[in-house]
């Protein structure tokens, strides 16, 4: 059974992700990541219940961050919530409700150079091993998510040692409403599938935040491109046939329900390969993001990014 996580828990974070990461439970959206404003330096709990323990690890080595992460683990009756990346100032029995500080957020070993801090959070069975990741169970973020189109072009606006934001596609009303890079379909089917989610393609697969336009949805009027999310494998709304995607015209992988295999591909600026393309949901700003640890661009050079077929 899916886990839900209510958009009054998810308006918390001005960010969000579930396939965005190289880590197994984030191949199946088994997990998601929440980001914290940009300032935070504390962590607002995502869940409520008590904390049953809490374990430091040794995080790998990189020279950007902290040497050790943590697991705080919190009962939730029927399940437990096991929160990551952040240094616990909870204890073993403390009772925390959803909003309640847990710690200082940790940058860990664990982190790509282009990721910012966040909280990793996952469930799993009352009965199953709390310490492990694998067979966690499947997260649904229940929020609409606005698909926003862009033709692969913006201007340098951020930029970081491994990594580029551009002013493309813009958030159309930032801290309103969440929104992300929109996800359209080929070969005769051209209709909106989704807002795609995940590193493209650094990372092994992606998927979709949401499914189909929203037919029937009461946000899914004629003035409104907002799509719900969580659609799964069972509806009307997201079947499991495979259906091909596009990012920016350009033909990037297979979905099969929410889940996006990528094609063989290269992704280039400017005409140069870069790592990839960061995706996500987010309501505070919005704009491409290039990976780029190899590759450097000025702020304000215009970008024209494309997909070449490997």
């Amino acid at each position: 059974m899916p886990i839900t996580l209510s958009g009054e828990v998810l308006s918390r974070y001005r960010r969000f992700s579930l396939y965005n990461s190289p880590f197994d439970a984030h191949d199946r959206g088994c997990a998601i990541d929440l980001y914290p404003p940009a300032d935070a330096t504390v962590a607002p709990s995502p869940v409520a219940g008590e904390v049953v323990d809490t374990r430091t690890v040794r995080a790998p080595p990189k020279p950007y961050a902290a040497e050790h992460d943590h697991l705080i683990v919190i009962d939730q009756g029927d399940r437990v919530a096991r929160i990551l990346h952040v240094d616990p100032t909870v204890e073993q029995g403390e009772r925390v409700a959803v909003g309640d500080p847990l710690g200082e957020l940790v940058r860990a070993g664990f982190f790509a150079p282009w990721v910012p801090n966040h909280i990793h959070l996952g469930f799993r069975p009352a009965d199953a091993n709390p310490y492990r990741a694998a067979g966690s169970l499947r997260v649904e973020p229940a929020v609409d998510v606005e698909p926003l189109a862009w033709d692969g072009t913006g201007r340098v606006v951020e930029r970081g040692k491994t990594f580029v934001v551009l002013d493309e596609p813009a958030h159309p009303a930032p801290g309103e409403r969440f929104v992300g890079m929109a996800a359209g379909g080929i070969d005769g089917d051209d209709r909106l599938l989704g807002v795609l989610d995940g590193g493209f393609p650094h990372y092994e697969g992606g998927g979709l935040l949401s499914a189909d336009a929203g037919a029937g949805h009461p946000s899914a009027d004629a003035g409104s491109t907002a799509v719900p999310s969580g659609a799964d494998a069972g509806s009307t709304a997201a079947s499991e046939s495979d259906r091909a995607v596009t990012l920016a015209g350009s033909a990037i992988g297979v979905a099969t329900g929410r889940h996006v295999t990528w094609d063989g591909v290269t992704v280039l600026a400017n005409g140069e390969p870069i790592t990839g393309i960061a995706l996500f949901a987010a309501r505070d700003d919005f704009g491409a993001k290039l990976i780029c640890p190899d590759r450097s661009f000025d702020v304000r050079e215009r970008v024209q990014v494309a997909v070449r077929a490997d």
